[in-house]
């Protein structure tokens, strides 16, 4: 299914066969070069939080208790992500209050399309990057927990990550695209709403995720 410009999608992460993120999405382009989605500040987001406040970050999937997705408003940038072809990853673009703020590099599995969204895997470990192509990884010491625990990878599928870490990281040091300048100047259409919102007919669509995840 090919996606609308203008429409509004969900992009959601799975993890322990539940969805662990859910963003609403604004559809800026479905085409050859991958599925370009935008998400202003302000938005709604959900995230899955125990009873005991820890996320994702804090403990693996399996060791959270009573987990639910609790939402919450999106903050700090605006953000244009694109979500190449059959790619293990998604590049962010970092807007705040209009002006380029920087690139992420999100490792994850190459996403699924679903009606009306999109599933991937996160695999934890990331790369920020600067407007002046300066980059560092994120979030190294919980990737590292996380090997070897069945509901994340293996030592094999870990070490492929990082290659594939490594491999964006060089496109950023060359200046090669997306890291070249395209899309730095985006602004978003004057028509589209400021905010998006998770209405509860697509948080309890989240509940039912694909298998596997």
């Amino acid at each position: 299914m090919i996606f609308k410009s203008g429409q509004v999608i969900t992009r959601r992460y799975l993890r322990g066969g539940r969805c662990s993120w859910l963003q609403p999405m604004l559809v800026v382009a479905d085409d050859a070069d991958g599925l370009l989605l935008w998400h202003p500040v302000g938005s709604d987001c959900a995230r899955l939080v125990d009873a005991d406040g820890n996320t994702l970050h804090e403990l693996p999937v399996d060791q959270m208790r009573d987990a639910k997705l609790a939402v919450q408003a999106w903050t700090g940038y605006d953000i244009l992500v694109l979500m190449p072809p059959a790619a293990a990853y998604s590049v962010w673009w970092f807007f705040r209050d209009g002006v380029f703020a920087g690139w992420y590099v999100n490792l994850e599995d190459p996403y699924a399309r679903r009606p009306n969204g999109v599933d991937t895997v996160d695999h934890v470990l990331d790369l920020v990057v600067s407007p002046q192509r300066r980059w560092e990884w994120k979030d190294t010491g919980e990737f590292a927990e996380r090997v070897g625990h069945p509901a994340y990878f293996d030592r094999a599928a870990a070490d492929a990550i990082r290659a594939q870490g490594e491999r964006l990281a060089a496109l950023v040091e060359a200046g090669e695209f997306p890291f070249d300048g395209t899309r730095t100047g985006f602004r978003p259409d004057p028509g589209w709403p400021p905010t998006l919102r998770l209405t509860p007919d697509l948080l309890q669509a989240a509940q039912a995720p694909r298998a596997g995840g």
